[in-house]
């Protein structure tokens, strides 16, 4: 897989824990050594803007989509690559994801949640294909993983749907992950074998 461009999921957030924001950085500065465009959503401050500065000034590309409601609230990057303004965050977050080699969920609130949960819920349909790697820094996201476990424990969630994502610790094992990250086809829910019910 030649890995172009990557989306990456990332908060915003300014007064977060500087190791978050390391991350952020060593997750760009790989990027930029590998020469892959960050797709992101535009931010200048918290994971957002520590990754885009760290790949501009390393010479690297960085396209950033932002809904236009929020350019007078000054949470836009100033000096990205490519910024394209857009009339919502539905039409966000579908851009986000277009002609993307895979997806990075870095740590995040609410919108990133949102956005994790819906890149895998079209991955899961076959709306969406390409790798999904969540980088667990300092174990963010351990209490999600225990509620997918649960969503299958329960059968709201089929085993097979593990495989929609990849969870790693460190930014240095997040290209490997997506480079071997299993290919997901949608065409087996047609096949699967409907959980009994209890």
């Amino acid at each position: 897989m030649n890995l172009k461009r990557i989306c990456v999921f990332a908060a915003s957030s300014p007064g977060i824990a500087e190791v978050f924001l390391e991350h952020g950085e060593a997750m760009a500065r790989i990027m930029a050594e590998k020469n892959i465009e960050m797709v992101y959503g535009a931010g200048s401050k918290g994971i957002m803007g520590r990754m885009a500065d760290t790949l501009l000034s390393a010479g690297g590309r960085v396209t950033g989509i932002i809904p236009g409601f929020m350019l007078p609230m000054g949470w836009a990057h100033d000096h990205l690559t490519q910024m394209i303004v857009v009339e919502n965050m539905a039409r966000r977050k579908q851009l986000m994801i277009e002609n993307v080699d895979a997806v990075i969920a870095m740590p995040g609130g609410i919108g990133t949640l949102e956005e994790l949960t819906e890149v895998l819920t079209l991955k899961q349909l076959g709306q969406f294909t390409a790798p999904v790697v969540i980088l667990n820094t300092e174990k963010y996201y351990d209490t999600l993983t225990e509620l997918f476990a649960q969503m299958t424990e329960k059968h709201f969630m089929r085993d097979m749907h593990r495989r929609l994502w990849v969870m790693v610790n460190k930014p240095e094992e997040v290209i490997d992950a997506i480079l071997s990250s299993p290919a997901w086809d949608s065409s087996a829910l047609k096949h699967a074998a409907v959980p009994p019910k209890k």
